[in-house]
């Protein structure tokens, strides 16, 4: 199966907008690059000391399950497991990342060689487990958030496992959400640390001289900050763990404050699937919710010999 190139989409989020899904799909190099180092893990020093008890030419066809309803994604990655420990490993993928599965659903029927399936199973379900996973709680959230004359797009957070922030990313794109920032170069966003012995108004001042075309953002414990945040000439304010009595307050007085078109509002801490239909009512454009990728449990998904 030729696994598919891509670039990495661009995770600012002002650009993102209302509308058809972006490319799911990771970068492929961020894709190798994980599945090398979960594969080396698990083979070294020895390689599979147990499937090497089965006769090399011995072959076998299995199907990927679901045991769960969920929704998709990491198939590039579980491919990839695949074709790292033997290129002659044939994968029919039944579902794209972003589809839909129920219990018993076949995802994928995978042949070949049963040594060499059996090794990279663990792999390619860990894999695969996780980021449809991510998808589907992704899934749950906007699902929630989205009611006639919402407006409220759900997004992720830095707050990814180390090695993985592409592969969760792209997880989150096919449940359904938008990326937030993908590193801390994409954006400037300026939280309270940052504001040690300045203003928000010099903070956004320095960052529009030293970098003029990037998004600046300001993170915002009370109203007045946020009003502050938008004289000084924010492109965006981050509410952060008000009530929705306060975001409400907030959109409304922001929004009479500025004739140039209203600033966008992003919302953020202590959302839950129970709230945030609720502070998708407010009229803010963005809730970015870590619990996406902090706190998911894995889709349950299972390799099961096809008799």
């Amino acid at each position: 199966m030729e696994i598919q190139r891509c670039n990495l989409v661009s995770m600012n989020p002002i650009s993102v907008q209302p509308g058809p899904i972006v490319q799911p799909d990771p970068p492929i190099g961020a894709v190798r690059q994980a599945v090398r180092l979960a594969i080396e893990e698990d083979l070294l020093p020895l390689g599979d000391v147990t499937a090497s008890l089965i006769p090399p030419e011995r072959t076998a066809s299995f199907c990927i399950k679901s045991r769960q309803d969920g929704i998709v994604a990491g198939r590039l990655c579980a491919i990839e497991a695949f074709m790292q420990i033997d290129s002659s490993i044939n994968v029919d993928w039944l579902v794209s990342d972003g589809g839909e599965v129920s219990n018993g659903s076949i995802v994928a029927e995978v042949s070949g060689s049963l040594r060499s399936i059996l090794t990279a199973e663990r792999t390619a379900l860990n894999f695969l487990c996780h980021l449809s996973g991510v998808a589907t709680l992704t899934n749950r959230f906007v699902a929630q958030a989205s009611m006639p004359g919402s407006k409220a797009v759900i997004l992720d957070t830095r707050k990814t496992i180390p090695g993985l922030r592409a592969l969760e990313k792209a997880a989150i794109r096919a449940g359904g959400g938008r990326n937030h920032r993908g590193n801390l170069s994409e954006a400037i966003l300026i939280k309270d640390n940052h504001l040690t012995g300045m203003s928000i108004s010099e903070a956004v001042a320095v960052a529009r001289v030293k970098w003029p075309v990037k998004l600046v953002e300001v993170e915002c414990d009370t109203i007045e900050q946020a009003v502050e945040a938008q004289e000084a000439g924010a492109a965006m304010v981050l509410l952060d763990n008000m009530t929705t009595a306060e975001v409400n307050r907030c959109v409304e007085l922001l929004s009479s404050l500025r004739s140039d078109g209203r600033i966008l509002v992003e919302v953020s801490g202590g959302i839950t699937m129970q709230n945030v239909a609720d502070y998708a009512s407010c009229g803010v454009d963005f809730i970015s919710v870590g619990a996406l990728t902090h706190s998911v449990a894995a889709l349950d998904l299972g390799l099961d010999i096809d008799e």
